[in-house]
């Protein structure tokens, strides 16, 4: 039995068509924590057994981890709340229900940064390494899918970039590093899923198949759209008060704010790109398939 958390969020409802497609034939049952079953399709609520409500909630965790061999784990960041309650204080019920329920092991959503000298001022990516240290104290075995900025931020930005041609940022516009698709970090989590037979604590990045700066991702664009876009750089005081105007929690927008400062000190750049930790979805193939779409729609 695999539980997925989030099942219709970005990276999971991608990764819910992978193991629906293998895990069937390998005598796995899928079962999926959900606050919306309405949000699934017809076809997937027939093939997986349904848990309604927010995984946060240790009643609705125990209905879930019960019996369960896998969890895939996905936190959903919650803005109203500081970055240790949105994440840390967010996790906790679960590693406690792994424990009751002995589940063995679990596929989690991180991030970049660990052993980098900013490690540990680095917002919510700080907050999401406490995270995977707490679920693994728990003596699962645990894999914490360290990920760079996703290419699908940028969907935030299509209305941006179809009117005035602008995308923002609060990194130095040279500054190259690694960018990844949801998509390729769905199929790391599925095939983690599929063969359990890894042990211990561990980190997997996934760092798609090249670093790239935002005058870089400016170039591509222009070159995808057929259109001009350029790159402007958001001061990170700026940056905040827009946060704190759009009412996010103080401290969840500072640590918004710490993780921008982080990446632009190299907290992506810590790790290696081989042939185990890249990716294959290329920025180019992402904007002509999602992007342009999104802008010229």
């Amino acid at each position: 039995m695999i539980v997925i958390t989030a099942p219709t969020g970005n990276i999971g409802r991608r990764l819910l068509p992978l193991l629906l497609d293998s895990a069937p034939a390998r005598g796995e049952e899928l079962r999926v924590i959900v606050r919306d079953p309405a949000r699934l399709t017809d076809a997937v609520r027939e093939r997986v057994e349904v848990v309604t409500g927010s995984h946060g909630d240790p009643e609705v965790l125990d209905r879930a981890f019960e019996g369960a061999d896998a969890v895939f784990w996905l936190v959903p960041p919650d803005a109203s709340l500081t970055p240790e309650d949105a994440y840390r204080g967010f996790t906790r019920p679960a590693a406690k229900a792994l424990v009751t329920h002995g589940v063995g092991h679990v596929v989690g959503v991180s991030a970049l940064g660990r052993g980098t000298p900013v490690a540990d001022r680095a917002g919510l990516v700080t907050a999401s390494l406490a995270m995977d240290d707490l679920i693994a104290d728990t003596g699962v075995a645990y894999r914490a899918l360290a990920n760079p900025s996703f290419f699908e931020n940028l969907l935030e930005e299509a209305e941006s970039i179809r009117e005035k041609g602008v995308f923002t940022d609060a990194v130095d516009a040279d500054r190259r590093a690694p960018l990844v698709a949801v998509a390729d970090i769905a199929a790391v989590a599925a095939c983690l899923l599929l063969d359990r037979t890894w042990t211990g604590s561990d980190s997997v990045p996934v760092l798609g198949p090249q670093d790239l700066s935002p005058n870089d991702l400016a170039r591509i664009m222009t070159e995808q759209l057929g259109r001009p876009v350029r790159y402007e750089r958001q001061p990170l005081d700026e940056l905040y008060t827009t946060l704190v105007g759009y009412r996010l929690d103080e401290a969840f927008a500072q640590g918004i704010v710490d993780m921008k400062r982080a990446k632009d000190q190299g907290l992506d750049a810590g790790v290696a790109r081989t042939p185990d930790t890249a990716s294959p979805t290329t920025f180019e193939e992402w904007c002509a398939r999602t992007l342009k779409p999104a802008v010229l729609s």
